[in-house]
């Protein structure tokens, strides 16, 4: 029997963010005035995404009160306009928590990281034009994480996708193209760019359209 030596080594890390795409999350103040915010606590099961957020951040106030957002996926070329976006927050006054940890509030995030919004079909927050992909999405849950409820995972419903031409796969309509799309990594608080591909994907044989959500597309096709 072959004897294998274990490399791990135990450790306590004080964050769990091994790398996620970064999303910059736009929504609506009270004043109607659009709230943006960058986050990389976000995964996506279909048509839905679970998004992870502080429960005293701007971003989800204005979730709970208002039910919906879009979504703003980076490229890796924005990784300086998303970067004017750290430390600062929609609140005012701020947080003390974010106080304590450097954050000032700033009222037009969208001027502070030179970034353009344009109006979205189906939500009143506006989309980021320089970013490769916009979801529109709803609120359709939102869960305490945690005992001490300073965290909140807010389940949204995507309900418009919009994409840069570049990064979709030529001659379709339902197709990005993995080779072409390069999404900004928060790994460990710093930021990254994707590599190309590293190995064949066996799952790459299944058909994208298998994995197709048809009752939330029937119901996002449905809005005009």
């Amino acid at each position: 029997m072959s004897i294998v030596v274990d490399r791990h080594t135990r450790i306590e890390p004080n964050i769990l963010y091994f790398g996620t795409p970064v999303v910059l999350i736009s929504s609506t103040n009270e004043d109607g005035t659009p709230n943006l915010a960058p986050m990389s606590s976000a995964f996506w099961l279909g048509w839905r995404a679970m998004l992870g957020l502080g429960a005293r951040a701007k971003t989800a106030h204005n979730l709970v009160r208002t039910r919906e957002c879009v979504l703003n996926l980076p490229s890796d070329a924005l990784a300086s306009a998303v970067d004017r976006l750290a430390l600062t927050t929609g609140s005012d006054p701020v947080p003390e928590r974010k106080w304590e940890r450097g954050y000032r509030h700033v009222a037009d995030k969208f001027e502070r990281a030179g970034l353009t919004a344009v109006a979205s079909e189906t939500v009143a927050p506006p989309r980021v034009a320089e970013c490769p992909v916009n979801m529109e999405a709803v609120v359709e849950a939102v869960h305490p994480v945690g005992d001490d409820g300073g965290v909140l995972a807010f389940e949204v419903r995507v309900q418009r996708v919009w994409v840069h031409e570049e990064i979709r796969m030529a001659g379709t309509d339902d197709r990005v193209d993995p080779d072409a799309w390069r999404p900004l990594i928060m790994s460990f608080q710093k930021l990254y760019g994707l590599g190309p591909q590293v190995h064949p994907s066996t799952l790459a044989r299944i058909p994208e359209r298998m994995y197709r959500p048809d009752e939330d597309l029937e119901r996002a096709r449905a809005l005009q």
